[in-house]
C-alpha cells in the first residue's frame, strides 16, 4: 500500500464512474495534508457517491447495472491538492454540476490540471 498512498484518492474517483473501490491497510492516509480517508469519504458522499470510512481505508461504490449516477454537489477538498483532483474526476460522472471548494490547491502538484482535464473531456 505505501507505493499507492498518493494515488488512492484518484483511484477512489473511479467509483463515480461505476466502479467499486475497497482500500485496506492505508492508515497512512490519515496523516497527510489532511486526514485523506475522512476527507475523501466526506467529499465523495457530498457528490452523491456511496462511501464508507474504515479505520485503515475506505469503500467507495458507484452505480452498477444502470443504477442512478452520482447527483453532483459541493465537495470540500480541505486545501488538499489530491482531494481536489480526485473530486474533479469523480464529478465528471455526476448528473448535475459540482463545485470543488479549495480546488485552487492543485497548483501544489499539477498547476495545469484543470486545463488538461478540460482537454481530455472535450
Amino acid at each position: 500500500m505505501p507505493g499507492l498512498i498518493d494515488e488512492l484518492p484518484a483511484i477512489a474517483a473511479l467509483a463515480a464512474h461505476g466502479g467499486r473501490v475497497v482500500v485496506r491497510g492505508a492508515s497512512e492516509l490519515r496523516v497527510k495534508e489532511s486526514d485523506r480517508i475522512a476527507a475523501l469519504v466526506a467529499g465523495l458522499r457530498a457528490l452523491g457517491i456511496d462511501a464508507d470510512e474504515r479505520a485503515d481505508g475506505f469503500l467507495a461504490q458507484g452505480p452498477a447495472g444502470g443504477a442512478r449516477r452520482p447527483r453532483g454537489g459541493v465537495a470540500d477538498a480541505q486545501r488538499d491538492h489530491r482531494m481536489a483532483m480526485a473530486f474533479a474526476i469523480a464529478a465528471l460522472g455526476a448528473d448535475a454540476p459540482s463545485t470543488i471548494e479549495g480546488a485552487d490547491s492543485v497548483v501544489i502538484s499539477y498547476p495545469g490540471f484543470f486545463e488538461t482535464l478540460d482537454r481530455l473531456v472535450a
